[in-house]
């Protein structure tokens, strides 16, 4: 008996089966994973009522009502006044990418030279062909205030010296060039970078943006904090201005006491299209970003075997926020 049961079994499904009519197919139900769509328009649709309910003030002044953990914050920044030892080289960078990039490697720079003991050479900026910037390093920053600040630390100059570019046949392109993986430790430049650059005594690493890891050792880390908080300044002409806009937000901020927020909402068409998230402008907007993308990154996102998740790449917290997302994060 048991060994027909099986065969019974299989009988009475297929006499079940029969029975219903061909034209009901069952509807199979799929539904995203929760986090992997974007649904933030929805949900401030339906805070929207508390918000206006809500007639508090001082409600941002207590979510941002932090103490540090340690207690105090403490400067990360000592003035060194010892004379710095021969140099092993000229390293010469370009700081690719947008202002923020461009921040963030000229800080690296500087931390990768004085950790090598070479000397650097300004940082030259990438034309992009986006921004179609021109701009130099002396444009955006006060390049005589950067080479005096961190001259008991760095040696920086404006250009090689013309005996080394004898070397080189007075070409740029001719000087050995560095492809250097994104976010490489200080390890890699003391092992690998260090001793091509004793041998050639100038090299070039560009691109430059993203070329060093966040983990690096106290020294690289003192670097990074002295160039950004100290050594660079906006040129006159970018203080000026800047001067005069936040004196108008504290003009126009009398209610508050003076007290405003500057919001950089850093949400352009070429950021989106990188990060591959989708959001609510359906085909339209596929079909802008797919043309962005393959403007920007010519067959980086369309290469055989290349597969791209939105939804995972949501869930994972790599979506930049929208101007509504970044709002509802400050209110």
């Amino acid at each position: 008996v048991f060994l027909f049961a099986p065969l019974l079994y299989v009988a009475a499904m297929l006499l079940y089966m029969g029975s219903l009519p061909l034209d009901v197919v069952p509807r199979i139900i799929t539904r995203s994973a929760p986090g992997s769509v974007y649904r933030s328009p929805q949900l401030y649709a339906r805070l929207r009522p508390d918000m206006d309910a809500d007639n508090s003030t001082d409600a941002l002044a207590t979510v941002w009502r932090q103490t540090y953990k340690g207690g105090v914050w403490r400067p990360c920044i000592h003035n060194l006044t010892n004379s710095l030892p021969e140099s092993n080289g000229y390293i010469y960078v370009e700081a690719n990418g947008g202002l923020n990039q461009q921040r963030t490697s000229i800080c690296n720079a500087v931390a990768i030279a004085g950790f090598l003991n070479a000397t650097l050479i300004i940082p030259n900026f990438h034309f992009h062909s986006i921004w179609k910037d021109p701009s130099k390093f002396r444009d955006i920053y006060d390049e005589e205030h950067f080479v005096k600040r961190l001259q008991n630390d760095v040696r920086v100059v404006n250009k090689a010296p013309d005996f080394i570019m004898e070397r080189f046949g007075h070409n740029l392109s001719n000087v050995f060039n560095f492809k250097i993986k994104a976010w490489s430790s200080s390890t890699y430049y003391k092992d690998v970078v260090l001793p091509k650059l004793v041998e050639e005594r100038f090299i070039r690493i560009s691109p430059f943006a993203n070329r060093l890891s966040f983990d690096a050792p106290p020294v690289v880390q003192r670097l990074r904090c002295l160039v950004n908080f100290e050594a660079l300044k906006f040129s006159n002409p970018i203080a000026t201005l800047s001067e005069t806009l936040i004196s108008r937000m504290r003009e126009r901020s009398a209610e508050s006491n003076g007290k405003y927020i500057a919001v950089h909402l850093r949400f352009e068409e070429d950021m989106v299209a990188f990060s591959c998230c989708v959001y609510d402008g359906g085909d339209e907007e596929k079909k802008e970003m797919d043309v962005a993308r393959e403007i920007g990154w010519r067959g980086k996102f369309t290469r055989r075997g290349k597969v791209i998740r939105p939804g995972i790449i949501r869930m994972n917290g790599k979506c930049p926020l929208t101007p509504l997302e970044v709002c509802l994060h400050l209110i």
